[in-house]
């Protein structure tokens, strides 16, 4: 499938460290609650999974943060339990809820049924990264994703979010076999699942371990990390000729940095309690960054969320050889205003263009 050609690859050459005149941006949930055009999209869908399962729909509400700011990157509007759903776990998202499986993965027999899923039955997915690909016309690079096989997890043997972890941990400990299972079922899936939205258009892709940063030291490496290595040596790592780089965010994972960072990765996501000059001095340049502004200071005003732009990249350092996207610590809240993200682009773009100009 041929597509337009990219007119803004400033994301894409930092995420390789190559040189880039500005740090380019982008939100992670760019695309969500806090953009009222949203709401009306998906008050039309009828609910969240119509909304995603739709591509036109899908389509529109990936474009539209990028009608509103200057944002150097989309990303594909989905979830991160679309691969389970098509395992049969029946996914359903109730109000005020979240997510809810309702034949969750809890004893030997729920794990022996598990299969990899056709990805037959999530072409939906494919067919709207292709669409939002022509309906960008190059403007920006497209991101797809997938949640690590841990995260992915945590809400098969849960059957929906949780703070404690119970279940999961308990299999962890007391059937690590069964889980090992679960996660090796869930890296082919996830592998296959990447493969094709790079084949149907995205650019870059990235693996969401948002729920790694839970785990013991020691099991993250067993349970998470070893996971995630397994998805990326079978990945994509050129099409159209061009790489595609390969983006891994553990949520609370500075700790196991090193460890990310030898993954074969292109870049490491960090959150708001990692610091990136000493996340620099401890990996050096083998990958870029991505971050890592704590998404709460957009309820600070304009004045903050400026200041607070600009320590994240002065933190991070000179912008010219690239090595830099920035990006909130974790998800965008559906309650932060759109005039301060558009301060927030405003201050990333203006500030970094003008260190670059400065010689920095």
């Amino acid at each position: 499938m041929t597509f337009p050609a990219l007119k803004n690859d400033t994301f894409l050459r930092a995420l390789m460290r190559q040189p880039v005149s500005y740090t380019p941006i982008w939100l992670m949930r760019q695309a969500g609650r806090y953009l009222p055009e949203y709401n009306e999209t998906r008050a039309r869908a009828g609910s969240f999974l119509e909304l995603a399962q739709n591509c036109e729909y899908a389509c529109e509400v990936t474009l539209q943060p990028l009608q509103r700011f200057d944002l150097d990157a989309a990303i594909l509007f989905s979830d991160i339990l679309t691969i389970p759903h098509a395992m049969g776990l029946g996914l359903d998202f109730l109000a005020g809820e979240g997510p809810r499986f309702a034949h969750p993965v809890r004893h030997e027999d729920d794990v022996n049924r598990l299969r990899v899923p056709d990805m037959g039955d999530l072409r939906y997915v494919f067919d709207a990264v292709s669409l939002i690909r022509k309906e960008l016309d190059g403007k920006v690079p497209l991101i797809g994703f997938a949640g690590s096989p841990w995260t992915v997890a945590c809400y098969m043997v849960e059957g929906q979010g949780t703070k404690e972890y119970q279940l999961i941990k308990t299999m962890l400990y007391s059937r690590p076999d069964l889980l090992h299972r679960i996660l090796e079922i869930n890296a082919q899936a996830t592998t296959q699942y990447l493969n094709a939205q790079i084949e149907a258009g995205a650019q870059a892709v990235m693996v969401f371990d948002s729920w790694g940063g839970v785990l013991a030291d020691g099991m993250y490496q067993e349970f998470s990390l070893a996971y995630i290595r397994k998805i990326l040596k079978g990945l994509i790592r050129e099409n159209d000729g061009r790489i595609v780089p390969v983006i891994v965010f553990t949520k609370g994972g500075a700790l196991w940095l090193e460890d990310i960072a030898d993954l074969g990765c292109d870049a490491v996501g960090l959150d708001w309690t990692a610091n990136l000059t000493n996340a620099r001095k401890r990996i050096g340049d083998k990958v870029a960054l991505q971050g890592n502004l704590d998404p709460m200071a957009m309820f600070a005003g304009d004045q903050v969320i400026r200041a607070q732009a600009r320590k994240v990249i002065d933190d991070f350092g000179p912008v010219g050889n690239g090595g830099h996207v920035f990006n909130f610590g974790h998800g965008i809240s559906r309650f932060t205003p759109p005039q301060a993200v558009a301060a927030l682009v405003d201050e990333v773009h203006s500030y970094s263009r003008s260190m670059h100009q400065n010689g920095a």
